[in-house]
């Protein structure tokens, strides 16, 4: 903002600028003025100047300002130019009915205006005079300005009384718009009341079409006949029912209709309509299964007779049980509390049949079997009873065993299989055995195959347990009858039941499995009944042999164990290679103690009986570990007692001789060999006696020595073995006697051993 007021009445004078005549103040004022109205669009607030006068100035000089030659002059006249100039005092400045006004104004009074200051002071004191004037007139009008404010009064009247109306229609329409409200909202709750009773009558209608029991339901489920041609509708029925309770359970039920009295009637009348069909078809059922066992109990022609086998065969009897499976299904739904007694009853029925039939099959099977029965005393002194043990024929006892397993073994694990499904055990319960339907999906699309369970499991190994407790028995006898008939054959029943054990699944049936477990730890026990009682006879043995020869039971354990090796099947290696230990063990033993009741012929005895040992079981022991095992034992205990009994023998016959020699190398321990000859009893004239008394007739001596060796000896295979034993050893020893000497007594002469050789291969 730029001011040119006139400050003179001010005691500090403002700051004052100057230019050096009024033409070039206007000029740079017109200046200023363009261009804050080219920059700004508008013209500025001036003060101090008169702009009416800078417009005069402006258009009386345009002519001046475009002729100018200057540089600045024409820069300013390119800015300012004649029409921006006259554009602007019409729009910006005057009017043009104003701009006549002061020229016609400027033109009377331009004679006696001498500047501008005096022109503006003179024009304010006429414009006050004109105001005062216009005052005066005014307040002459007084009347006029009365009859004004009349009508303004009135007017405000009617413009209150216009108010008052207005307020009163403005409360009658905020009544009527509440009343409006009113009613639609009480429109909206009928409107929302009227489709809520129409939800609520849907849902009911829905309820009680779940309390609705169909007539025909009801009377199957009350009175109705459980007969097979009725067993459709009753598990329709049944089907109707489970549904019905489940649709008034809370995850089916909306919960806001649990606690309803009406709900609660309905439950309780479907619970008792349920209780009197559970109770109803419970008491069928058992009736049921006990008069078809009965039936059959009285029918000989299901069961074994004489001289006819009878495989157990209840494809009828399960046909029959299978027409109520499903109900059986749905009492388990219906009330699992019920199964129970029915599991029980039928358990308590099928036992007798089951037992029935394994009894007869088993004395049937027995009775036809022929076989020789065969001692137990195999290793009695009788050599006539082990002869005929070893050659008769018992193959058959074990055949009948084997054929007890091959009909029952399946039989028993598919009437498991089959109990745990027809009495609805939620484990997965089946065999290689079982040619059941086993689909997974019933006829309702529903999955159907169970799942395992551990506490289902344990309830049904113990209805099992009831279900075929004491067929066991009939096994039992089998067995029996098999050992008393040839106590070597538990061997092969051993391997025939290890076999059935290992082909059992996992999943077959436990009580089939606990079974074989017994069976094959009853004919161990009655195998180990036997090698105790074999044992036995041998320890009997000991009290009644003389210590001469080949102790009775070591070619018999050679005829057992070549049976036994007959008779080994599967797994039952173990079982026979226990044994073999026991009977070895104890045979040894023995032999230990006979041979010692003669301290004179002990290393003979043990020689004998070992050397036979090894002769009967050399074949069995290339193939048998466990006799290769005891035949080494017997081997290395054989060549211990011949070199007992050789050296003694070589001894009793050259005993200076080679005592003579024991002492010189007892002294070469201590002294020189040198000094030998001087000590008492080594001197040369020592010498010389003991080889005087020893070496003359050595074929006489070497006879001697011969004889000694076959003298007690009870088996004369052993002999040439013996002797060239004997030979040997004696060689070795002599060979070191002269050794001695010839360190000892070097000039002393005595027969070499190549000529001692000589007369050994000669006898």
């Amino acid at each position: 903002m730029l001011g040119f007021d006139n400050l003179r009445s001010q005691s500090v004078s403002p700051p004052q600028w100057t230019l050096r005549n009024i033409d070039d103040r206007n000029r740079f004022l017109v200046c200023i003025l363009s261009m804050c109205k080219d920059m700004m669009g508008r013209l500025p607030k001036v003060t101090g100047i008169d702009v009416v006068e800078m417009a005069i100035w402006a258009k009386e000089n345009t002519p001046a300002v475009d002729l100018q030659t200057d540089a600045q002059v024409n820069h300013i006249a390119t800015i300012i130019t004649p029409d921006d100039l006259k554009v602007t005092v019409e729009r910006d400045l005057v009017s043009q009915a104003e701009e006549a006004d002061m020229e016609a104004l400027l033109g009377r009074y331009v004679m006696g205006i001498g500047e501008a200051e005096a022109f503006s002071e003179r024009l304010k004191r006429e414009f006050l005079a004109l105001e005062a004037a216009n005052v005066h007139a005014i307040l002459e009008s007084q009347p006029l300005i009365e009859e004004v404010l009349q009508g303004l009064q009135s007017a405000i009247l009617c413009v209150e009384d216009m108010d008052e109306w207005l307020g009163i229609f403005n409360v009658k329409l905020k009544h009527m718009r509440e009343d409006i409200e009113s009613i639609e909202s009480r429109n909206n709750k009928l409107e929302m009341q009227s489709l809520n009773n129409k939800t609520l009558i849907e849902e009911l209608d829905k309820l009680l079409e779940r309390f609705r029991v169909p007539p025909e339901f009801a009377a199957s489920l009350s009175a109705g006949s459980f007969d097979e041609a009725y067993m459709l509708k009753n598990v329709e029925a049944c089907e109707w029912l489970a549904g019905a309770l489940r649709a008034l359970e809370v995850p089916n039920l909306d919960p806001c209709y649990a606690n309803m009295r009406a709900v609660k009637e309905r439950r309780l009348e479907l619970e008792k309509l349920k209780g009197v069909f559970v109770r109803r078809a419970s008491e069928f059922l058992r009736s049921y299964f006990a008069n078809l066992v009965d039936f059959m109990l009285n029918d000989k022609s299901y069961f074994s007779q004489r001289g006819q086998l009878k495989r157990p065969d209840h494809a009828d009897l399960r046909y029959k049980c299978r027409t109520y499976a499903r109900l059986l299904q749905h009492l388990k739904s219906l009330d699992k509390n019920c199964m129970g007694p029915l599991r029980k009853e039928y358990c308590r029925a099928l036992n007798l049949l089951f037992r029935r039939e394994a009894r007869e099959f088993a004395n049937e099977l027995r009775a036809s079997t022929k076989a020789s029965r065969n001692p137990a005393l195999w290793l009695e002194a009788s050599v006539g009873s082990v002869q005929v043990a070893a050659n008769a024929d018992t193959s058959a006892v074990s055949e009948a065993y084997s054929k007890m397993l091959t009909v029952f073994i399946p039989f028993l694990v598919d009437e498991s299989s089959f109990f745990a499904r027809f009495m609805c055990f939620s484990v997965n319960k089946g065999s290689a055995y079982d040619d059941e339907d086993r689909s997974s999906v019933d006829q309702n699309g529903n999955n159907t195959r169970p799942c395992k369970d551990t506490a289902e499991l344990g309830a049904l190994n113990e209805a099992l347990q009831d279900l075929l407790d004491g067929i066991q028995e009939d096994f039992y006898a089998v067995v029996d009858w098999a050992y008393k008939t040839d106590p070597l054959r538990c061997i092969s029943m051993h391997g025939i039941t290890e076999k059935y054990l290992s082909g059992q699944k996992a999943d077959a049936a436990g009580f089939v499995r606990c079974l074989l477990d017994d069976l094959e730890c009853k004919i161990s026990m009655q195998f180990s009944k036997f090698v105790d009682e074999a044992c036995h006879q041998i320890e009997r043995i000991e009290k009644n042999v003389r210590p001469f020869g080949v102790l009775p039971y070591i070619p018999r354990f050679a005829t057992l164990a070549a049976r036994m090796e007959q008779y080994i099947q599967g797994q039952s290696r173990d079982l026979v290679d226990q044994a073999y230990t026991k009977f070895v063990s104890i045979m040894f033993v023995t032999l230990e103690r006979v041979a010692q009741t003669e301290p004179k012929y002990t290393d003979v005895v043990l020689l004998e009986n070992y050397a036979a040992f090894q002769n009967s079981l050399y074949d069995l022991a290339n193939v048998v570990p466990t006799l290769a095992k005891f035949y080494h034992q017997a081997s290395e205990s054989y060549e211990q007692a011949c070199t007992r009994h050789i050296t003694s023998v070589i001894y009793l016959v050259f005993d200076k001789l080679f005592q003579f020699g024991r002492r010189i190398e007892d002294l070469m321990y201590s002294i020189q060999p040198e000094e030998i000859p001087f000590q008492m009893g080594l001197s040369k004239m020592d010498l010389r006696k003991v080889l005087k008394a020893s070496l003359p007739g050595m074929d006489k001596s070497i006879g001697i020595m011969y004889r000694r060796l076959q003298k007690n000896l009870t088996s004369e295979d052993l002999l040439p073995s013996l002797w060239d034993k004997c030979k040997k050893d004696f060689l070795e020893k002599y060979e070191g006697f002269v050794a001695l000497v010839a360190k000892v007594y070097p000039n002393e002469s005595m027969p070499s051993v190549a000529e001692m050789k000589e007369l050994l291969a000669s006898m």
